[in-house]
């Protein structure tokens, strides 16, 4: 049985891939915990308290056959109020476990990018050649991250791929996430009974992609699927607006509340959704209905 090296196994999309995986793989979740507790796993799953930056992880990533690494700093907001700590986790932590990897031999490393590194779109839908010019440290600090798994695949053969998730969502979503916050906020708010809260028209669109399509592409590239060195956009290729969202959420949970509706957020941008062509060559296709997964999370 392979071994697989979750980083950030106990996050939203790391904890899927843990279900998705062990009975298949044994998995071994490293996490430092920063935002959860320590599960219980099944006896094949093993768990590992440490950061990536640490020796410690820096060894273990030349140990096994597939390292998949989902741990970062996501707060988009906490990288422009400390960009130093962003950097310090998503790419020295990043570069500590190449490093690590580089001294074993390992059949892959897949590496969680995110859209946030393409910034504001100059056209859409988004294709993985789009100009990357994030706005943010976070984003800044994915990219670099993509770069140096680029040339440690180059420079020194490591079987490096990188996806770029787009809006991630499911029952397990971080509300301070900004990327499924809003979906968050809505159903909060409906389920008290109080109405959705839109800044702006309404009009502006997203992607969301449910964390079980994110695993199942990340499943592929695992399989062997995919060339190394590649950059793959995960989404659904759907465009949905923030005002058909909080419909959805009104509709689940049948309720008859009037949409409030306040000033846009500064430097919000406008559309986003994603060109998945280039995953479905690999055998990618989205399953997760928005409604059935918004479903999903209301219960």
């Amino acid at each position: 049985m392979k071994q697989v090296l979750i980083t950030g196994g106990i996050g939203q999309v790391g904890s899927y891939l843990v279900d998705s995986m062990q009975n298949d793989y044994e998995v071994t979740v490293l996490d430092n915990l920063s935002s959860g507790k320590e599960p219980d796993l099944l006896d094949n799953v093993h768990f590992i308290k440490e950061d990536i930056r640490s020796p410690v992880a820096r060894e273990m990533a030349g140990e096994f056959d597939i390292i998949i690494h989902t741990a970062a700093q996501i707060s988009v907001a906490r990288s422009m109020d400390d960009p130093m700590f962003d950097a310090d986790n998503n790419v020295f932590g990043t570069l500590n476990l190449l490093e690590g990897a580089r001294a074993g031999n390992p059949e892959k490393f897949i590496y969680i990018s995110s859209a946030a590194v393409y910034g504001d779109p100059e056209y859409l839908p988004i294709d993985e050649s789009h100009p990357q010019n994030p706005m943010s440290p976070y984003g800044a600090s994915k990219f670099c991250g993509e770069k140096y798994c680029s040339m440690y695949h180059h420079a020194y053969g490591l079987p490096t791929v990188c996806i770029r998730p787009f809006n991630i969502y499911s029952p397990r979503q971080d509300p301070s996430n900004p990327y499924s916050g809003v979906i968050s906020k809505f159903i909060g708010r409906v389920k008290e009974g109080q109405p959705p809260i839109i800044f702006g028209d309404g009009s502006q669109t997203r992607d969301f992609v449910s964390a079980h399509d994110v695993v199942n592409m990340i499943r592929l590239l695992a399989n062997g699927k995919g060339d190394n060195g590649e950059v793959y956009n995960v989404g659904t290729g759907k465009v949905t607006s923030v005002k058909e969202l909080a419909q959805i959420v009104l509709d689940i949970f049948d309720k008859d509340l009037e949409i409030e509706y306040r000033d846009a957020m500064p430097g919000d941008i406008k559309h986003s959704y994603a060109d998945i062509s280039k995953a479905n060559a690999i055998g990618f296709e989205p399953k997760m209905d928005l409604y059935k997964g918004l479903e999903e999370i209301i219960g």
